[in-house]
């Protein structure tokens, strides 16, 4: 029953970290050998005992006594040797079969992981058991309890604050105006406004529009009434009198004037049914005219490559994050609100509705199979390699550690129940005439 050097607290080994709580589980192992011992040794002594008592001429019980101090102490041997056996070799003798734990380690480990494999891992067992605890009527019910969609909200909000603060403003806005670029870019808009001028036109939406330019061009008119004018003289001939070019831009003036207040006052204007038909075939334009759509093309690329549109685009992102930052932070914003009302109705649609429940349970049993059937090897093998990576003969101290106080209870149960057969034995040898 040798001794084996045990490793100092704190002692890493390979897969393993001895600490203070191992040692001390060592301690109570040292504590239960010394007791199994203790016990064999006690036996043997009364087995000496009613020996030297029977040779000695005492006749009965010495014999009873002897036979059942014999037999426990085979029992005590044979269960030291079958425990020892697990750790390591017994007295150091090389015998077959021994030292179970430190060299058969790998195969141990191989074996577990085809175990767990077969019986775990397996597509029927995961999908029998995700079936039994009806997650989804379980998630539904606790997701619909205001409480418990309040903790959700909040720990949204805050992965949601802790991406973005993770998240660099510098890239986000590159890839956020190179998407939008390249989506304009690939992207022909011609048609799409076509069509929508086109409808625009034919509900007449767009003469509100023109009544707003209208009033806006006659009020602009009258309170610059001399800027108009002088605008005009300053474009009349040199050689013209003053007073002419006076009368000229009055003229002018007064003219512009009416034929915007006209404009203005009434909806059946020439001038607003040439407009309207100019639109029109300006929508019919966009859609079917090369030459118009090329042009517009080009415009829309000239635009969107302009540095200060690119400048537009790149700070939207600013403006979206402190947004989004802004309503995760507040707790009765309408960005949690509304996220909170949505896990609550969906709580009640998983809680209530047996249809989505199946549904739901139904792509989670397919992932969850998925996932074991096409990386089972990969999990298994992630038990036996480990297992294999282990120091045999630490990984053999550690598991002593753990489950050796246990494992004495076997000696000292072999001790106790050996001596009670071998009392049985010799009390039948002598009841039948032995």
């Amino acid at each position: 029953m040798n001794q084996t050097k045990d490793p100092a607290p704190g002692f890493s080994a390979a897969g393993f970290a001895y600490t203070a709580a191992d040692e001390e589980k060592r301690r109570g192992v040292r504590r239960m050998k010394l007791t199994a011992t203790g016990l064999l040794l006690l036996v043997a002594v009364v087995y000496v005992l009613a020996t030297w008592a029977e040779r000695s001429g005492v006749t009965g019980w010495p014999g009873y006594v002897a036979a059942a101090a014999e037999a426990g102490m085979v029992g005590a041997l044979a269960d030291w040797f079958a425990v020892t056996a697990l750790f390591k070799r017994p007295l150091g003798l090389p015998i077959p079969h021994t030292a179970i734990i430190p060299t058969k380690k790998d195969q141990l480990g191989a074996s577990l992981g085809s175990f767990v494999g077969e019986n775990f891992l397996s597509g029927d067992v995961v999908r029998g058991r995700l079936r039994a605890l009806g997650i989804v009527g379980r998630v539904g019910g606790w997701l619909a309890e205001p409480a418990h969609a309040d903790r959700v909200t909040a720990e949204l909000a805050t992965a949601l604050r802790g991406a973005l603060t993770v998240l660099r403003d510098a890239d986000v806005q590159a890839v956020v105006g190179e998407a939008i670029t390249r989506r304009a870019e690939a992207v022909e808009i011609a048609p799409g406004a076509g069509k929508t001028l086109e409808k625009i036109v034919a509900d007449g939406a767009h003469r509100r529009a023109v009544d707003l330019v209208c009033a806006r061009a006659h009020d602009w008119l009258v309170l610059h009434a001399d800027s108009v004018m002088d605008a005009v003289q300053g474009g009349a001939p040199g050689w013209t009198p003053r007073f002419v070019d006076r009368k000229v831009g009055d003229r002018v003036y007064k003219e512009l004037l009416r034929f915007v207040t006209e404009m203005r006052d009434m909806p059946g204007h020439p001038a607003r049914g040439a407009l309207d038909r100019f639109l029109a075939d300006f929508a019919a334009d966009l859609q079917g005219d090369t030459d118009t759509r090329a042009r517009v093309e080009r415009l829309k690329s000239e635009l969107v490559a302009r540095p200060e549109v690119q400048d537009i685009i790149a700070s939207a992102w600013a403006s979206v994050r402190a947004m989004i930052l802004s309503a995760a932070e507040d707790e009765r914003s309408e960005l949690r609100l509304r996220a909170r009302a949505s896990l609550i109705s969906l709580g009640n649609r998983l809680a209530g509705d047996s249809r989505l429940q199946a549904k739901a349970e139904g792509w989670i049993e397919d992932a969850a199979v998925y996932v074991v059937t096409t990386y089972r090897t990969e999990i298994t093998s992630l038990i036996s390699d480990t297992v294999a990576s282990w120091d045999a003969d630490q990984t053999s101290r550690k598991i002593e550690a753990h489950i050796g106080r246990d494992l004495q209870f076997i000696r000292i149960n072999g001790t106790v129940v050996g001596a009670l057969a071998g009392l049985l034995i010799h009390t039948l040898t002598h009841a039948f005439g032995g």
